[in-house]
């Protein structure tokens, strides 16, 4: 929450805490980014937390994150930072002992990670909040000196593209496409994909429109 107030964050996005976030200890680490604490939004699953988000930014630290691509900061902060005329946009960060998962990783469209030694690979998530806020606010300031009018296409939501993803594999199972056993697997590399072409609203809209006809 201090990292958040030093770098203008409006607003704090929590997926089931295992700490008391307004108890006094925290209220006196977060310092002047205590009122972030206090209008913190509560969710109990990470897709809940970022359902509305038109974008969405992942950060990664792990090696074994299968074939999700990774960007620096320097590319994926940008890109984020112009879908904020659309709607809502999010910064994610995973635990401290262990990060996310890629399950939540593909929840975002873009995943990021920050350059270490090969050494000694690992952050502490508070370090790595820095970093990361500390990059925005340079991708804030260039936007603004370069082109801060112009108006950016908005993205589906993570709750768009699950239910038009739960519709096409229901349909690619019924045909035969899909198998059971393979279906999870398969369907990552739909979504990421998906998530590459930075697929909009009405274009999702069009394809499940496709959809409910075949099966008509």
């Amino acid at each position: 929450a201090r990292l958040c107030a030093n770098f203008g964050i409006g607003e704090i996005r929590l997926v089931s805490p295992r700490c008391n976030v307004f108890s006094l200890q925290s209220k006196n680490m977060a310092v002047k980014g205590s009122s972030l604490l206090e209008k913190a939004l509560f969710f109990t699953s990470l897709f809940d937390a970022v359902s509305d988000c038109t974008r969405v930014v992942a950060t990664c630290a792990r090696i074994d994150h299968g074939k999700i691509p990774l960007e620096s900061p320097l590319s994926a902060l940008p890109w984020l930072l112009e879908g904020v005329q659309n709607g809502p946009v999010a910064l994610v960060f995973g635990r401290e002992d262990r990060g996310l998962t890629n399950d939540e990783l593909l929840l975002a469209q873009r995943v990021l990670s920050i350059e270490t030694d090969s050494d000694y690979l690992s952050l502490n998530l508070s370090h790595a909040v820095a970093i990361v806020l500390y990059e925005l606010q340079k991708a804030q300031i260039s936007s603004c000196e370069t082109d801060g009018n112009s108006k950016k296409k908005a993205l589906s939501t993570p709750l768009q593209m699950r239910d038009f993803l739960e519709d096409a594999e229901k349909l690619l199972l019924d045909v035969g496409f899909l198998l059971e056993h393979t279906a999870k697997s398969r369907m990552a590399k739909v979504k990421a994909f998906l998530h590459r072409s930075e697929i909009r609203p009405e274009e999702i809209s069009l394809i499940r429109g496709m959809i409910r006809q075949i099966r008509w």
